[in-house]
């Protein structure tokens, strides 16, 4: 799990891919490979992804091809900068949100609107995505927490606004009108809609289940 509060601005080494079915990706990073061991979970814009090798201030990981369907990583090129996110550990503050590294989709910068203290963005995506998106609500793009500033279903694009910190130290402040971003929309509101999409079924089997603990004295 992560908290889309990026550590650092990595560089990509190299992007293999395997048959276009697969890839494997190596980052050139100092931050997260400092404590990097085998089998950790780095974020890479915002792609949960599993360390298979490293050293030298590199890491490598594998790509399978639903990743690469679903997010944009498939794009990178050698020199593409990447944000990357170690999991977050227990004792450690949520600075953002809860940020799974599952990204639902990607969405299109639609246009970018500079102010004197913020950036104003904003983002087209799918109806299968943006229903999920609500105004002051929370949303990663490319890794990146934020809060979402209103959603426009007409247009299909919602808004957010950046900081200057985050202008300086994350892919956002480089992004152009027609960039490609991966989107991971919060969790919370996916299984809400699950819950409610399951209809009286769910409803009916936990009062089965609950009115046989009751009427078994509470032993199963």
């Amino acid at each position: 799990m992560f908290t889309g509060i990026i550590e650092e601005l990595g560089t990509v080494e190299s992007l293999d891919l395997l048959d276009g079915d697969a890839a494997r990706l190596t980052i050139r990073a100092r931050l997260v490979t400092e404590d990097a061991g085998h089998g950790d979970s780095i974020a890479v814009n915002g792609c949960c992804l599993t360390v298979v090798d490293h050293g030298g201030a590199t890491f490598t990981a594998d790509v399978m091809r639903e990743t690469l369907r679903r997010t944009s990583l498939g794009g990178l090129e050698k020199g593409s900068p990447v944000n990357l996110e170690r999991a977050v550990t227990a004792h450690e503050r949520l600075g953002g949100h809860i940020v799974q590294g599952h990204v639902d989709g990607t969405g299109t910068i639609a246009a970018r609107t500079p102010g004197e203290h913020w950036e104003d963005v904003r983002v087209a995506t799918s109806p299968a995505i943006l229903r999920y998106v609500a105004e002051k609500g929370s949303i990663a793009i490319d890794g990146v927490s934020l809060t979402v500033t209103d959603v426009d279903d007409e247009s299909g694009t919602f808004g957010v606004s950046l900081i200057p910190t985050t202008l300086e130290l994350t892919v956002l402040g480089r992004n152009q009108v027609g960039d490609t971003v991966n989107l991971e929309v919060d969790v919370i509101a996916k299984y809400v809609d699950r819950l409610l999409g399951a209809g009286n079924t769910a409803g009916d089997t936990a009062g089965n289940t609950a009115g046989n603990v009751k009427d078994n004295g509470g032993v199963r």
